[in-house]
């Protein structure tokens, strides 16, 4: 036989078939027996919470909010320096849009806003390469330029999708948000294949400060079905966060109403964002959630 390649005999095929036979009787994977062994990788979350954060009046504490999303962001990406794990999501020359939330009775606090784009800049971004929007980010220069985005919003109940949360924030970039709400907002997760977002996102954060747990009808708001959970969602994969704050207000609404109360209409968008759109995991057994800080009343 000529030609570049080796040439195989049977002597060496047979002492491949004896190699294979012996590994597998010590136990020992062959390469394709090895990927298919592999321990899934759980998806990260982190949970932090701080009975400081809002004080006596309600007040939302700056200080302690930076200390909690520091360390958060820090757990996160395993790294002791805050300003160090920041520059592992966000390198110098990245134009930067912060989605926040503008809903009246609960609104991305400011002091979120903030605190997020003091480490932006500590990471090296110039302040004139960062916006803060919610409706503004279809027309908005930095938005249109970004090429790495914050998701940053409150969690509450919602009359269309039965739950607000990271997913469903992202709603503003579509041009008419109408052809998302069929079907309890099945499809949600299909916006964030749109080019405007798709891939840019580095981090999400999701609220559970002041949650809205429990409402019926559009724009409701009822001070009562509120509480000062004083918690902070962090991770990169916004599914997640939305199952681990979907089993918080679970567990919730069964302590506040003594049985449990069905989401209506469900918030079935969050499994499907995983089965259907694959934007990331819902499955709460393929979830690592680190809990730091406060435990009274964490509900998980």
């Amino acid at each position: 036989m000529s030609g570049s390649g080796k040439v195989i005999t049977r002597r060496d095929f047979l002492r491949g078939g004896i190699c294979a036979t012996l590994a597998a009787a010590m136990g020992l994977p062959l390469e394709s027996q090895e990927k298919k062994t592999e321990t899934p990788r759980l998806t990260k979350v982190v949970l932090i919470r701080d009975e400081k954060v809002i004080d006596e009046k309600g007040q939302i504490n700056a200080k302690v909010i930076q200390q909690m999303l520091d360390q958060a962001v820090s757990e996160l990406l395993g790294k002791k320096d805050p300003v160090q794990a920041w520059k592992n999501l966000i390198q110098p020359s990245d134009i930067v849009g912060i989605k926040s939330n503008v809903w009246r009775p609960l609104p991305t606090p400011v002091e979120v806003e903030q605190a997020i784009k003091r480490r932006v800049m500590d990471a090296g971004v110039p302040e004139k390469n960062i916006d803060i929007s919610d409706q503004g980010v279809r027309i908005r220069p930095i938005f249109l330029k970004s090429t790495a985005l914050i998701n940053a919003r409150p969690l509450r109940t919602h009359h269309w999708s039965g739950l607000g949360g990271c997913i469903k924030n992202y709603i503003p970039f579509v041009s008419y948000a109408p052809d998302y709400h069929p079907d309890s907002c099945a499809d949600l997760a299909a916006m964030w294949k749109l080019p405007i977002v798709k891939g840019k996102t580095r981090l999400n954060i999701l609220l559970l400060l002041k949650p809205l747990f429990h409402g019926i009808g559009p724009h409701h708001f009822n001070r009562k079905y509120t509480w000062e959970y004083k918690g902070i969602l962090v991770g990169k994969d916004p599914v997640a966060l939305d199952t681990v704050g979907l089993k918080i207000f679970q567990a919730k609404r069964l302590q506040y109403f003594g049985e449990e109360i069905p989401f209506k209409p469900p918030a079935r968008h969050i499994i499907l964002a995983d089965t259907r759109h694959k934007l990331g995991t819902s499955d709460l057994q393929k979830i690592e959630l680190i809990k730091l800080g406060w435990k009274e009343g964490i509900l998980i």
